[in-house]
């Protein structure tokens, strides 16, 4: 079945006066996700009138500023020319994601609700010490299960293989699971399976409903 994908913007009226812009430093990068660029396009000009500079750029995506849970290339392009971030859009996962590539401080802005914020460090932190945990329960796990998704830009099968002959090398049992929609319910149907190493997306790692999953970089 042939999928068509037609992306869509928002269209409502945001409230630039809520952005605080004494908490923002001069020089600035701008993140988003694609169905707020058309609001970003207007943001960053009422920051250029606020006497602020505006940095955006891309790598991978079509457009400047863009974000996919995988892909933070458009902070990394921009990240040694400002002092911190402001990322355009709804949720945590993005702005972490930003957060713990670059090192930088990330302020928030959602068109929808208007809430401005700066993400909280000890969010940060907890992060980093979840991941320190998770090393350490994979180290001790014998039954090690492996991700593959057969998405167009995900697809690693030939890493899962490398992955594994590595991991048998040091004694653990590991099998090679490929699916093209990860469910975490259906990985409950292996219980004998103590870790996953997660060769598709890096952010399926972050999910809370997946605490024994670490991301292939981690490794």
């Amino acid at each position: 079945m042939k999928a068509v994908f037609i992306p869509t913007q928002y269209t409502g009226k945001a409230d630039f006066n809520k952005i605080q812009l004494g908490k923002l430093p001069n020089t600035m990068g701008i993140v988003t996700t694609t169905q707020f660029i058309n609001t970003t396009k207007e943001i960053i000009q009422y920051l250029k009138n606020n006497k602020k500079e505006i940095f955006i750029d891309k790598i991978k995506q079509k457009n400047e500023g863009q974000l996919l849970g995988c892909d933070q290339g458009a902070a990394l392009k921009v990240q040694n020319k400002v002092d911190a971030f402001l990322y355009i859009g709804s949720g945590e996962f993005h702005p972490l994601g930003v957060a713990l590539k670059t090192n930088k401080d990330v302020f928030t802005f959602n068109p929808v609700t208007n809430a401005f914020s700066k993400l909280n460090k000890e969010n940060i932190e907890k992060y980093k010490k979840n991941q320190k945990i998770k090393k350490i329960q994979f180290l001790s796990a014998d039954n090690i299960g492996i991700l593959v998704s057969l998405k167009p830009g995900q697809y690693s099968y030939k890493k899962s293989v490398e992955i594994k002959k590595k991991l048998e090398k040091k004694g653990k049992n590991c099998y090679i699971f490929v699916f093209d929609t990860l469910d975490a319910a259906e990985m409950e149907n292996f219980p004998f399976i103590e870790f996953w190493v997660n060769t598709a997306c890096p952010r399926i790692a972050d999910d809370k409903d997946k605490k024994n999953v670490i991301g292939m970089e981690e490794l």
